[in-house]
Formats: C-alpha cells, structure tokens, sequence
C-alpha cells in the first residue's frame, strides 16, 4: 500500500496556557496525544476532559477538535497523527475521543520509548520510516485495547511487569511490596484477588511457560532448561513442571519434538 509521505507525523509540546487549537470539522486522521506533565484539555461540545500526566486521548477522524493549555499551567505531551488505515484500531471501544490514565511507571516509560521512536524515526525520513513508525504506532494502540478491556490495579500491573523482568532472578515479597508502596500481606492478597494466583505461582508459571517453549524448540536439555528460566534446583522444577502440564519436562520434550 502506498502512503502520502506526509500521512504520519509527530511532536512534543511544552505549551503555556495561551496554547489553543480548534479544527470544527475535525481531520481526517487520527490523533493520538499522551501527557508527559502538567494539565491539558479537550473540549467536546462544552464537556472538558483535563489530562495529566500518563494520560492518553485518543480522536477518531473526523471528530470536532478544540484542545489546548489549562489555564494557569503548562502542558507537555507527545503526539502523532496517523492515517486511518490501522486495524488495530479496531479493537478500540468506538467514541470520539477515547481518554485512558496509565498509572503504571514502567508501562509509562515503554509508552513514552514508542513516541521517542515515532519521532525519531519520522524525522530522520530514512528507508523503510513509515513502516518503522507503524510499528511502533501499532505497540501503543494495542496498549490501548489492553488497557481499555482489562481493567486491573497498576500496582498489580508492576508486579507482573516485574516479575517477567526479573524471571531467572530469585523473587522476595517483601521487595516487591516496597517498590509498589504496599505491605508484603497486603500485596500478596490484593494480587491474588485480581489474578487468581499467587505471586509464587504467577512466576513459577512464566517459568514453566518459558521451558516450555525452550524444550518444544530448542536442542537444549531439561536440565539446562531448568536454569535458563530460573529454578535452582531441578527437582523443584521437575515438580512444578508436573504441576502445570502433568508430566516430567524430558518426557514432555521427547513427545514434542
């Protein structure tokens, strides 16, 4: 498919409070804004939407535009415009202007590394930009999807995030409860409550899931395995192993190969 040169593009704004846009008829393109610090705001038909930091707002084409700078203070976000030719933006909930909060850190900065390459790659204008720029247009849409149709705590959403981080690292409760802001007791509950699972078994799971894959498609051994995802001691993984798919993981490599 061929693209108008100029179809995809990007910003970022710090902007005082005499920033305005307005655009009646709206454009043809999508807008995609995510706020870095201070407050803004859309205006739709007299119902304001304020947007603070880690805040997404999303308009479809063809939706009046009137946003700018709340009085009083400075807006800094990121933007792109992007053609209306993007699936996965079917997958969205279906409003004019959809306004999401990411309150997790980490999911904040691999949001803000996504814009950083949309501007990066659509200025330099090198071979294959707009495919590159899609790509990672693509990874914040379906951040949107997900976010939008799974709704959990976002320090629930750390952990998890931190527990793949660190897989083949030995995990403590405790230092996971300090780098979300909550108690060891309290966390333990809360994730439970929301996943269905413990944090021991949500991370003996990602291991297994990962030997899994290892010993499906790689010439590595069981025992090797086991280290690669993290276990220290094979029979613990052997158990585990039984528990997740009822069987010992060598017989399980000899009847997938």
């Amino acid at each position: 498919m061929n693209f108008d040169e100029y179809s995809l593009f990007a910003g970022h704004f710090l902007e005082n409070d005499t920033y305005i846009t307005k655009r009646p008829q709206g454009k043809t393109d999508w807008l995609l804004t995510f706020t870095l610090d201070g407050e803004g705001y859309f205006n739709m038909q007299g119902d304001v939407r304020k947007c603070h930091g880690g805040d997404f707002n999303l308009l479809r084409p063809g939706t009046p535009q009137h946003y700018g700078t709340s009085k009083g203070t400075t807006w800094q976000f990121v933007w792109v415009h992007f053609p209306d030719s993007f699936i996965e933006t079917n997958l969205l909930p279906n409003q004019q202007l959809l306004h999401l909060s990411i309150e997790s850190d980490s999911l904040r900065d691999r949001i803000y590394r996504a814009f950083t390459r949309i501007l990066e790659d659509s200025r330099e204008r090198g071979e294959y930009w707009f495919e590159l720029c899609s790509s990672s247009v693509r990874e914040l849409l379906l951040i949107i999807a997900q976010k939008s149709s799974r709704k959990i705590d976002a320090r629930i959403e750390e952990v998890q995030y931190l527990l793949s981080k660190q897989m083949r690292q030995p995990i403590r409760i405790d230092e996971l409860a300090v780098a979300v802001g909550l108690s060891p007791s309290r966390l333990s509950h809360l994730f439970k409550e929301s996943t269905g699972l413990s944090i021991i078994d949500t991370l003996n799971q990602m291991r297994i899931q990962q030997a899994v894959l290892l010993l499906q498609h790689t010439d590595r051994s069981a025992s090797e395995v086991c280290y690669d995802v993290g276990f220290q001691n094979y029979n613990h993984f052997t158990n585990q192993f039984r528990k997740w798919y009822g069987l010992n993981p060598s017989v399980f490599k000899k009847e997938n190969r």
